[in-house]
């Protein structure tokens, strides 16, 4: 069903290849803790091509080829590659499909991995491109609220901050529209929810409302998603310094909020989620961020092997 395929897109995945995924992932977690091992991807090549800054992304993209017992050949940022001497991308992948298996690529450009998977004669997954689409981001977030509350499409999910060039929240709100979540977009309206993402919902019959008052969304929410503003990503200056730290959350907003509430963040976080929230029942960011391991492993062997 998966063997074989690129992830450009959560909407590149069915429904089935969703679920599919992220029992594979559950399957996977004793492996990503350490507690078992497998040789599973042994003798296969991950080709791990970032050309943005990443930690969590790469690194764990990393342990799952190699907790599965495969290799990783890693390029970081274009400096160390023959861009530099000017290489299209189009010849870079084609290269690597000499030394490798399957590739994770992360670009600065949006659309820049379907034009990598259109060149490419194996496997691409898109690790980020530009304020695009960043879909294993997508499914571990998926993961990390099935595991939490088992039925998605009975939830209220906010998800605040930088909703314009956040590329996960535009991959996240199309999954959980798909799945029947109701979502509050919260942002200063200069940084909302991009109208192509807005009509995608739309057009799904999926509730959402979009808003500016994160205290007034949380006593609702099941699922707080917290973004940064992220200032690498506005073409002007002056632009970010009208939103920079619009939402910060700290222990007293949540006085509100359901006892089974999450706060969940992709990280990196700068000030808009305070640290006196780690302790916390709410706080899912450092798990979110383990989950993965166990879902690029399960993504990686049903790309590579198939269902086995």
């Amino acid at each position: 069903m998966l063997k074989g395929k690129d992830i450009v897109a959560i909407n590149d995945l069915s429904q089935d290849e969703i679920e599919r995924i992220l029992n594979k992932a559950r399957e996977m977690v004793p492996i990503a803790r350490a507690e078992k091992k497998s040789r599973l991807l042994e003798g296969r090549i991950l080709a791990s091509f970032f050309f943005e800054p990443s930690t969590r992304t790469r690194l764990s993209f990393e342990t799952a080829m190699q907790r599965l017992g495969g290799s990783v050949i890693t390029v970081t940022g274009q400096e160390g590659t023959s861009i530099i001497k000017g290489e299209t991308l189009a010849d870079t992948v084609r290269m690597a499909e000499c030394f490798s298996d399957i590739i994770v690529l992360r670009h600065p450009r949006e659309g820049a991995a379907r034009l990598a998977a259109g060149f490419s004669n194996i496997p691409v997954i898109n690790g980020g491109d530009g304020a695009g689409q960043h879909p294993t981001q997508t499914l571990l977030d998926l993961f990390t609220i099935k595991e939490e509350f088992n039925d998605i499409s009975k939830l209220h999910v906010t998800i605040a901050g930088d909703l314009k060039y956040g590329r996960t929240t535009h991959s996240l709100s199309v999954a959980l529209s798909r799945m029947g979540a109701s979502l509050s977009f919260v942002a200063p309206p200069t940084i909302q929810m991009p109208d192509h993402i807005l009509d995608e919902i739309s057009g799904m019959g999926a509730d959402h409302e979009l808003s500016s008052d994160l205290m007034g969304c949380i006593p609702k929410t099941d699922v707080l998603y917290m973004t940064r503003i992220q200032k690498e990503r506005f073409p002007d200056f002056e632009e970010y310094i009208k939103v920079a730290g619009a939402f910060r959350l700290d222990l007293d907003m949540l006085e509100n909020a359901k006892k089974g509430m999450i706060v969940m963040h992709p990280l990196p976080r700068v000030d808009e989620v305070h640290p006196d929230i780690d302790p916390t029942e709410h706080a899912r960011y450092f798990q979110q961020a383990f989950n993965g391991v166990p879902v690029r492993m399960a993504l990686l062997s049903l790309i590579l092997e198939g269902d086995i």
